[in-house]
């Protein structure tokens, strides 16, 4: 059985970078939004080689063409939709590079969650179940009534506020493929804290020995 996949996203210095490859972190997020704090250029993500975690952008408002072409400047591996992009989009940037965001809370219903998470299975590569009806990065964590008993096909990150204080309790209560961490593993936005990520990483069956060491 596949360990729980570990995402570390708002990547915005070079050294938690590389702390977050050290300790085995195995997909890392650079953001490309200009409103958010943790927006970087793609030339600080293009510093780092493929090879040692999947590299991951976030996108908001960029055209297909934009998030090509920025994917292609800073060698990334996948595209996080997070701005409502339809399926057309997702089939635009290719399906196989593609983690789709929802957000269960404003679907309203599982029923509605089940039917949007199935509407996107094939135009996607993974599904991601973030906290609130849009945006991200705010620390809240997600509402559990609409998650609970959801059957989502799909292999699905669940975000919102996952940090070392609640990592075990989401992973017992909806068991998701992985999971997406960026203000609960920080000590200020865009300032990550190699400690908190590592106890995460443990607290997915990671045997980290310390902090900065992969066993």
């Amino acid at each position: 059985m596949k360990p729980v996949q570990i995402k570390v996203c708002g990547l915005t210095r070079t050294q938690d970078v590389l702390a977050c490859q050290d300790l085995g972190v195995d997909l890392l997020g650079f953001i490309f939004h200009p409103g958010s704090p943790r927006c970087v250029e793609p030339s600080f993500a293009a510093r780092f080689p493929r090879g040692r975690g999947l590299k991951v952008g976030l996108f908001l408002r960029q055209t297909p063409d934009e998030v090509n072409r920025i994917m292609a400047e800073a060698g990334l591996d996948l595209a996080q939709l997070h701005g409502g992009q339809d399926q057309a989009f997702c089939r635009a940037v290719g399906p196989e590079r593609v983690i789709k965001v929802l957000w269960p809370e404003a679907l309203g219903s599982r029923e509605a969650l089940e039917t949007e998470a199935a509407a996107f299975g094939d135009c996607c590569r993974y599904l991601l179940l973030d906290a609130g009806s849009g945006g991200g990065g705010h620390g809240r964590s997600i509402d559990s009534t609409i998650l609970q008993h959801a059957v989502i096909k799909k292999d699905w990150f669940l975000a919102g506020g996952i940090g070392p204080d609640n990592a075990a309790a989401a992973l017992a209560a909806y068991a998701p493929f992985g999971l997406d961490c960026n203000s609960g593993v920080e000590d200020a936005p865009g300032i990550k804290n190699p400690d908190k990520i590592a106890a995460v990483l443990r607290l997915a069956g990671r045997n980290i020995q310390q902090r900065g060491v992969r066993s």
